[in-house]
C-alpha cells in the first residue's frame, strides 16, 4: 500500500471518530420537553398525555410496569374482566411507543437544576436535558427475606390484599404484619376468605385501636402474636407456611393458599430530596396538580403522599402531572 493511501485511511478514521464523538455529545445533551423517571402505570400514562400534546418525551425506568410486575393477574383494571400483568404492561408499552415517547431501561443517578430552569438528568451512561420532569418512581414492598418468598411471588405470595384478595374467595390465607396496612388487609380478606391468620413478630399491634378491635371481632381471623415467619412452602404455588413461636422456640406449620405480606413499602426519593418536600415515610408531597415545591418538577403515583395506592389512581395522577407540565411550558 502506498504511503498516500495510508494517510487517507488514517484521515478517514480520524474523521469517523470525530464524527462519532460529536454525535454522541449531541445525543447526550439533547433537550426533552419532559423526562419521566419511572416506567410504571403513572409514568407510562403521563407519557401518553404528554406526547399527544406534542411534547418530546423520554421515559427512564429500571422495571417496565413498576409494581404491576408483582401481580400475577389483574381483575380491577377498567375494560378488562381479567388480564395478566404481563399482557397489560405490554399493551400499555405498545400504546406509549405508538405515540412517539422514547423509553430507556436505565437508572437516574442525579438531577441538577440549570440557570434557565431546565434540568440535567444523569443516568449511569448518559445525560439529558429536560424542560420539565415527572417523578413516578413508585414504591418497593418491604420483603420478609425468607425462603420461598421470591420463588412463589405471584403464585400465592402477594403484597397487595386490595389487588389480589378476590382470588382467594373461600380459601385460607395469612397476613404478615402488625401495622394499619396489615390489619386493614386482614379485615378486607375476612370478608372473602374462609380463614385468615394474622401473624406478627411482636406481642403488640401498631395499628389504630378502632381497627384492632374490628379485627378482633372477626370470628374468622386468628391472631398469632410473637411469631416469626420462617419459610413459605410450595412447589408451583403456596401450600403452607412455617412460623416460629419466639417465646417457646417451637415451629408451627399452617396449611393455606395465600400469603399477604403487609410490612410496609419503601419510597426511594433521595434522588429528588433537594427539590421536593417529603413525608416522614419519604413520599413526595404534591398539590392537586401534581406540583412539587420546585417549578417544573412534578410527581405522580405511589411515590406521592396520596393515601390510595392503586393502578387507576396512579394513572389519574400521571394524567394530571402531564397536563400540568404542558401548561407550565405554555406559560413559559
Amino acid at each position: 500500500m502506498l504511503l498516500s493511501e495510508k494517510i487517507f485511511i488514517i484521515k478517514d478514521k480520524i474523521k469517523i471518530n470525530l464524527l462519532g464523538s460529536l454525535l454522541k455529545r449531541v445525543n447526550l445533551l439533547f433537550m426533552y420537553d419532559l423526562i419521566i423517571i419511572g416506567s410504571g402505570p403513572a409514568g407510562m400514562t403521563a407519557s401518553i398525555f404528554a406526547t399527544r400534546r406534542e411534547m418530546k418525551t423520554l421515559i427512564i425506568g429500571k422495571e417496565l410496569g413498576g409494581q404491576m410486575i408483582w401481580a400475577n393477574e389483574i381483575e380491577n383494571y377498567p375494560g378488562f374482566g381479567l388480564i395478566s400483568s404481563f399482557e397489560l404492561i405490554n399493551k400499555i408499552k405498545d400504546q406509549v411507543l405508538s405515540f412517539g415517547a422514547e423509553l430507556k431501561n436505565d437508572e437516574v443517578q442525579k438531577i441538577e437544576r440549570q440557570a434557565d430552569s431546565s434540568f440535567v438528568v444523569y443516568t449511569i451512561k448518559e445525560r439529558f436535558i429536560a424542560r420539565t420532569i415527572i417523578v413516578a418512581l413508585g414504591l418497593s414492598p418491604r420483603r420478609l427475606a425468607v425462603p420461598g418468598e421470591i420463588e412463589l411471588n405471584g403464585h400465592g405470595v402477594s403484597y397487595c390484599a386490595n389487588c389480589d384478595g378476590p382470588f382467594y374467595k373461600n380459601k385460607t390465607v395469612a397476613v404478615i404484619g402488625g401495622g394499619n396496612s396489615a390489619l386493614d388487609a386482614a379485615e378486607v380478606l375476612s370478608k372473602i376468605a374462609t380463614q385468615v391468620y394474622l401473624i406478627h413478630r411482636n406481642n403488640k399491634l401498631k395499628a389504630f385501636e378502632i381497627l384492632v378491635q374490628e379485627v378482633k371481632n372477626r370470628s374468622n381471623i386468628e391472631m398469632l402474636l410473637n411469631y416469626d415467619m420462617k419459610e413459605i412452602v410450595g412447589q408451583t404455588k403456596v401450600e403452607k407456611i412455617v412460623v416460629t413461636n419466639k417465646l417457646e422456640g417451637k415451629d408451627k406449620e399452617i396449611i393455606l393458599d395465600g400469603v399477604f405480606i403487609e410490612i410496609g413499602r419503601i419510597a426511594s426519593t433521595d434522588l429528588v430530596a433537594d427539590f421536593v418536600d417529603r413525608t416522614e415515610g419519604q413520599q413526595i408531597i404534591i398539590n392537586n396538580r401534581g406540583e412539587t415545591k420546585t417549578p417544573g418538577l412534578f410527581a405522580a403515583g405511589d411515590v406521592t403522599d396520596c393515601e390510595f395506592k392503586q393502578i387507576p389512581v396512579a394513572m389519574g395522577q400521571g394524567t394530571i402531572a402531564a397536563l400540568s407540565a404542558y401548561q407550565y411550558l405554555q406559560t413559559k
